[in-house]
């Protein structure tokens, strides 16, 4: 053998005892099944059976029982998630991630993201579905590629990877799902056995999950890109919301739709756009004293109107209905029934009113308290409102939770106004149909997400 040849051979033998002492870099999952027990997990809602052996979790269904969820104890934020499940032919099921289970939602009942497990012909499996809230957020149906990426009656696996407002999912490596929205940052995750009522056909039928496993730090490390354009919820209708009449009460970009109260225009100061949010700046607390309320360049008669607000510390605003802006023509706000949006903890109009506690958060103003139990998020985070009125029946809602309602012209209603500040106005609270109304009251408040749904019958 001759001196090349060895010095080669010794080159080889070198790189091949560096490549076998070097090992490959682990990625640091965190086992969500660990042992043939389900400790670290809760089943809530109904009363299907979960049973775990060989570190397989199997799921059965269970007639009569609403849906029912194996839940981790441990709530999840942000993270990376895989998990392989397996599910009967004729079931559908899912995995929840940032959901929560809190009595004042339903008397505790599970809501928040999911992954959906859909093995019918429509084969959503790996779509984003809002579990007890909104329903279908991104779907799959342009997505034939993920579609056609289930196997059925095999098992499949899903990587889920939920950072900040952006959801992503993957079925068998296929990119699935893109989700980006701020409801909820973090939860619990959840496997899914789904009601039957009282089918014996899909009694006894089975969904189960394997290798259940996630990261939650150094995630930037470990995020993959997904080829898909992103679904954005921010100023736009949900999958659900379009098939159900809503629209869009302000496009999230301009001032279309939306004029100043006693203006022929929008205020040329004292609002702004900004980020997707339509801003009233603060200007020292005042009522309508600077760019002055703005109101919808269309009346409303019967409507669901719903609007994500954000509070700065210390402040004032409301979302007024039924507003006729002829009616006032002097200083402050213009007349309407008001929802208000208020900082109880630090503005004493808290503690004020005609009838006590009736100027605080979610209240109709001056005249009826909202349930006290209320769920309002801390200043600085975004709340939804939501108000119904048909049939001059009205409901005020926050975060999803009714908190007040009335009846627009009855007896104890008229009541009300006439010990209010409001008894000098003639008609107030019953007019037919009026506009509705952002307010200015000198504080900085944000708005987004305004939109409205008017019956088929009443379209204006």
């Amino acid at each position: 053998m001759n001196t090349i040849t060895t010095k080669l051979l010794l080159i080889v033998a070198c790189f091949f005892v560096i490549s076998c002492n070097t090992k490959k870099e682990e990625i640091p999952w965190v086992e969500l099944i660990n042992d043939d027990s389900l400790n670290g997990w809760t089943i809530l809602g109904g009363e299907a059976t979960y049973e775990v052996k060989d570190d397989i979790i199997t799921g059965t269904t269970k007639a009569n029982t609403p849906n029912t969820f194996l839940t981790t104890n441990k709530m999840y934020g942000d993270f990376i998630f895989e998990i392989d499940y397996k599910v009967d032919s004729t079931m559908n099921s899912g995995i929840q991630i940032r959901s929560n289970s809190l009595p004042h939602y339903r008397d505790g009942m599970v809501h928040g993201y999911q992954v959906e497990i859909d093995p019918s012909k429509r084969a959503w499996s790996g779509g984003i579905y809002d579990e007890k809230r909104r329903k279908w957020l991104n779907p799959l149906e342009n997505n034939t590629e993920a579609q056609n990426a289930f196997k059925q009656n095999q098992w499949n696996h899903y990587r889920v990877e939920a950072i900040g407002d952006t959801i992503k999912t993957w079925i068998n490596n296929v990119p699935a799902a893109y989700l980006i929205d701020d409801k909820t940052s973090s939860g619990f995750i959840g496997l899914q056995v789904h009601s039957i009522g009282n089918k014996k056909e899909k009694l006894g039928k089975t969904v189960m999950w394997k290798n259940a496993k996630i990261l939650t730090e150094n995630l930037e490390k470990y995020a993959t890109k997904s080829p898909l354009e992103p679904v954005i919820t921010k100023n736009n209708l949900t999958f659900n919301e379009k098939r159900s009449g809503w629209k869009m009460l302000w496009d999230g970009k301009t001032t279309n739709g939306w004029r100043g109260a006693k203006l022929d225009e929008f205020p040329k100061s004292g609002w702004k756009i900004e980020n997707g949010e339509l801003i009233v700046l603060a200007s020292g607390g005042a009522e309508s004293a600077a760019g002055g309320d703005i109101v919808t360049t269309q009346d409303y008669s019967n409507f669901e109107l719903q609007v994500d607000f954000k509070l700065t510390p210390g402040a004032n605003s409301g979302i007024k209905y039924y507003v006729d802006t002829e009616i006032n023509k002097g200083p402050g706000s213009s007349i309407g029934l008001e929802y208000q949006i208020l900082d109880d903890e630090l503005h004493e109009d808290a503690k004020r009113g005609s009838h006590e506690g009736s100027r605080t958060v979610c209240s109709l103003y001056d005249l009826i308290k909202a349930n006290p139990d209320k769920p309002v998020k801390p200043i600085g985070e975004w709340n939804t409102a939501y108000i119904k009125s048909i049939n001059n029946h009205v409901e005020h809602w926050i975060n999803d939770v009714k908190v007040l309602e009335y009846k627009r012209g009855s007896d104890e209603f008229l009541k009300l106004v006439s010990e209010s500040k409001y008894a000098k106005w003639p008609n107030f609270g019953v007019l037919e149909k009026g506009q509705i109304l952002l307010q200015d009251h000198g504080d900085k408040v944000a708005f987004r997400n305004i939109k409205i749904r008017v019956p088929k019958n009443n379209k204006k």
